[in-house]
């Protein structure tokens, strides 16, 4: 059958799908892995990432559910959800890439200063830090947090800033997000374009009298 045909639309279509389910994986992956070094709280646009990652899990099983089917509905729904997606996956994308080191340390001082006590010495023993950032803008806090800052290597006088080692793996982390969100989110439009081909072909093995 040529690659126009019904099967392997429908192929295609699954196969698209496949790669969509592992895409989201792969962005909850990575964006849990940022987490894990208290980044949620103090970049939002990770948390975003994870929320765009999980829609795009449901929406390939959906697309995959209404491909193996035929399911009309299911493809209606699959057509018009994806383009929302692309909009705000692109601009998450986008922004994870043209965020610098400056506005990084705008994100996590303000964050910074609104967590509680607790919170700020939980991640500073896990990271093995004291303080968010030495700088003369917040230098009183700094002095603040490192009297209270319960961490080992205080005791030996060789510790790191939380917001050094924070700004690192952040830096790391949005590239990452960034590059993977913003090739797939391109292919979003390809599974589109797909989606409105199939649902409008005649799947042969259907009764010819039937209106769908």
């Amino acid at each position: 059958m040529v690659c126009g045909g019904f099967t392997c639309s429908k192929n295609a279509l699954c196969s698209l799908n496949v790669v969509y389910m592992l895409v989201g994986l792969l962005l909850i992956g990575v964006a849990a892995w940022g987490k894990g070094f208290g980044l949620v709280s103090s970049i939002h646009i990770i948390g975003g990432v994870i929320a765009v990652g999980v829609f795009l899990l449901l929406i390939s099983i959906v697309g995959l559910i209404g491909a193996m089917h035929h399911h009309q509905v299911m493809l209606f729904f699959y057509m018009v959800i994806p383009v929302s997606v692309f909009l705000f996956q692109f601009g998450v994308s986008c922004s994870c890439l043209a965020m610098n080191r400056a506005q990084q340390e705008t994100l996590l001082n303000s964050a910074w200063g609104i967590l509680e006590n607790k919170t700020k010495t939980d991640l500073e023993s896990q990271l093995n830090c004291c303080g968010l950032l030495n700088g003369t803008s917040s230098q009183t806090q700094f002095e603040l947090d490192l009297q209270n800052c319960p961490a080992v290597c205080k005791a030996a006088g060789n510790c790191f800033t939380c917001g050094l080692k924070m700004l690192n793996h952040a830096t790391e982390a949005l590239k990452i997000l960034g590059g993977v969100g913003l090739f797939f989110s391109f292919t979003e439009i390809l599974g589109v374009w797909l989606a409105v081909r199939y649902r409008n072909q005649k799947d042969p093995r259907a009764n010819p009298s039937a209106f769908l």
